[in-house]
């Protein structure tokens, strides 16, 4: 009998994500470009609700965010969001170990499961005057302070005038800039500039943000990224947490497929960052096949339980923080669902409110890899029936210590675990395109059982 023993989470984050659905535009000469990005949307009806977390590269006092919206934003719509809710989801659906021991083929003798526990805010660059922004083509709608950000929302009729705009109020914006403009200006859509200012957030390296957060409503459900690539160095990654009531969410123009999960590894994948590494080579490995053009789903699962549990579902309130509309306040106060007893990994449903029925909240969790040449549209998005419950999960399984002499099902048993770990390797090798001789060397096989002579049986009177 195999039970699961642990429920490890690979945590990707800002370590693996790289792009934006805007363009940084750097005061005077900063150097800027997108590093890593997640974002959450949620989406019921027309209504929609966007949160965006980005990762900066570059010692930054000052910087300014371009980023295309449907509508002129009122005040109430914008609101900085908390960090936490995005290392929440993170934790709750990213790819994992799941971990079983054999029995001992001798003793018939079972495992019992058990879990592993597992700034202030800068004045906006002088406009420029009213007579120059309407020869331009540029009006500002609405200006704001939010937080620690300074916003201006922008409608323009050509992406010249935009461009020098930016220029004029003192950005050093990306090379092709009115390029990538274009297609939003023919949408009619307007531009929310925000301004931050990171004095008491600023050092060396990475620095990551407050989130923005965005509600809105529109017919199409969407998210932008082509400015993202304005500059961008090299191939982009986004993870988009995709939060609605009924079903899975995929993108209508391009392809959306299923990683691959739930399949043996090599039990090594537990030690220090080999899971990582293997999860970036896998990842790399299959989107390379796609010729970057595909969009993958890395989870999706209904959020009031899981199994196993890599981190605990979000609550009510958190919920709320993330933009979910739907879930009441009420509900923060509700009584939140404790493990099985005896299955520490697996969380019930929780039962509906005394006041009312249910409140679905479905995460689809996405990641894609693209450049301006293989994802040359924003990302279209539709919601499913689909309410199958998938998740990146990875197996190892540990054999039973067992000599080959120590009884009559011992031997058969180790044949069967190195054609087990045979067949492991080779998925490891297939799924990363590594090595298949270097991975062969990192597995500890179970020792050989003696072999007998090729000629004992020879005559018939072999033992």
């Amino acid at each position: 009998m195999k039970r699961p023993l642990i429920a490890a989470a690979l945590a990707l984050s800002t370590a693996a994500a790289q792009a934006f659905c805007g363009f940084y535009v750097g005061k005077a000469d900063a150097q800027l470009f997108n590093e890593a990005s997640q974002v959450i949307v949620v989406r019921d009806g027309d209504k929609t609700v966007v949160s965006m977390l980005n990762d900066y590269q570059g010692e930054l006092k000052e910087f300014a965010v371009v980023v295309p919206v449907p509508s002129v934003l009122q005040k109430g719509q914008i609101n900085v969001g908390d960090k936490k809710i995005f290392d929440r989801l993170d934790a709750y659906s990213a790819p994992r170990l799941a971990e079983y021991y054999d029995s001992n083929p001798c003793e018939r003798r079972a495992y019992e499961m058990r879990k592993d526990a597992v700034a202030m805010s800068a004045p906006m660059p002088a406009a420029a005057a009213p007579q120059s922004s309407k020869a331009l083509g540029v009006t500002v709608e609405a200006s704001y302070t939010v937080g620690e950000y300074d916003i201006v929302i922008l409608s323009a009729t050509q992406s010249d005038g935009l461009e020098t705009w930016l220029k004029q109020s003192g950005y050093r914006i990306p090379a092709n800039s009115a390029r990538a403009l274009t297609p939003y200006i023919r949408q009619n859509m307007k531009f929310f500039v925000a301004r931050v200012n990171l004095a008491e957030q600023a050092k060396t390296g990475f620095q990551m943000l407050r989130p923005l957060q965005f509600a809105y409503e529109s017919e199409k459900f969407m998210l932008p990224i082509r400015l993202g690539m304005a500059n961008a160095k090299g191939p982009q990654d986004l993870i988009a947490y995709m939060l609605t009531r009924n079903g899975r969410v995929e993108t209508s123009n391009y392809r959306t497929i299923k990683l691959p999960a739930n399949m043996d590894l090599p039990v090594f994948l537990k030690q220090g960052d080999e899971f990582r590494n293997f999860y970036k080579a896998m990842f790399g490995e299959q989107a390379k096949k796609e010729g970057l053009r595909a969009v993958f789903t890395e989870y999706f699962w209904d959020m009031s339980w899981c199994d196993p549990c890599a981190a605990d579902p979000l609550s009510p309130d958190e919920l709320r923080k993330a933009g979910v509309f739907w879930v009441n306040r009420s509900d923060a106060d509700a009584p939140q669902p404790v493990p099985l007893p005896g299955r520490p990994g697996i969380l019930p449903r929780p039962m509906p409110p005394m006041g009312g029925g249910a409140q679905p909240v479905m995460l689809t969790r996405l990641h894609v890899r693209y450049t301006p040449e293989t994802f040359p549209e924003d990302l279209m998005f539709q919601e499913t029936k689909d309410r199958q419950n998938f998740q990146t999960r990875y197996v190892l399984r540990h054999p039973a210590k067992v000599e080959p002499e120590a009884c009559a099902e011992a031997k058969p048993y180790l044949e069967g675990v190195r054609k087990r770990q045979e067949q492991e390797a080779q998925q490891l090798a297939t799924l990363t395109g590594g090595d298949i001789n270097a991975i062969r060397k990192k597995m500890v096989l179970p020792p050989a059982p003696p072999q007998k002579p090729w000629w004992d049986a020879l005559w018939g009177n072999g033992k």
